[in-house]
């Protein structure tokens, strides 16, 4: 099963991290270049194990995915229920751990593993698509680390009113 992963260590605490990591609507869009559009389903209003997104992806692939573990601030987890005829199976998790002897760090690790369909297609499939995901994912923390140095990101999820 082909992996992907990318890191980052960013100058926000874990808990602002994690948060950062599930915000939705406009805050999420400021940062996140993978989503064209995102909305919980089955009446869920916020993330947490077993409930299920409706994801459209920049280039206008569609999927649903469920939150599979749920552990703020330290991880989340999902895997793709629907989605792309080109993969069988989709999962990623995303780590947030403080970096040691930086008080205001978080190194944010994210990692996807995938397989692809049909089997008989997949060597080769596989390749073309650790290529593309490792692209998605590099670009994708690249636009968290930016999202937690926005003001307006990190304002969504400190300000309490």
């Amino acid at each position: 099963m082909p992996v992907v992963e990318s890191r980052c260590t960013v100058p926000v605490t874990p808990d602002v991290a994690f948060a950062i990591s599930q915000t939705t609507g406009a805050t999420r869009l400021r940062w996140d270049p993978f989503i064209r559009r995102q909305y919980f389903l089955d009446g869920a209003t916020a993330a947490a194990k077993g409930v299920r997104t409706f994801t459209v992806q920049r280039f206008g692939f569609r999927m649903v995915s469920e939150y599979v573990s749920y552990h703020p601030p330290t991880n989340v987890g999902m895997k793709m229920t629907k989605g792309s005829w080109f993969f069988e199976r989709l999962a990623g998790g995303w780590r947030f751990s403080a970096v040691e002897g930086d008080e205001g760090s978080t190194l944010a690790v994210w990692r996807y593993n995938f397989t692809c369909q049909p089997r008989w297609l997949a060597p080769i499939a596989e390749r073309i698509g650790a290529f593309v995901l490792q692209r998605d994912i590099d670009r994708r923390i690249r636009g968290f680390a930016r999202g937690c140095e926005d003001p307006v990101v990190v304002a969504a999820v400190t300000t309490t009113d």
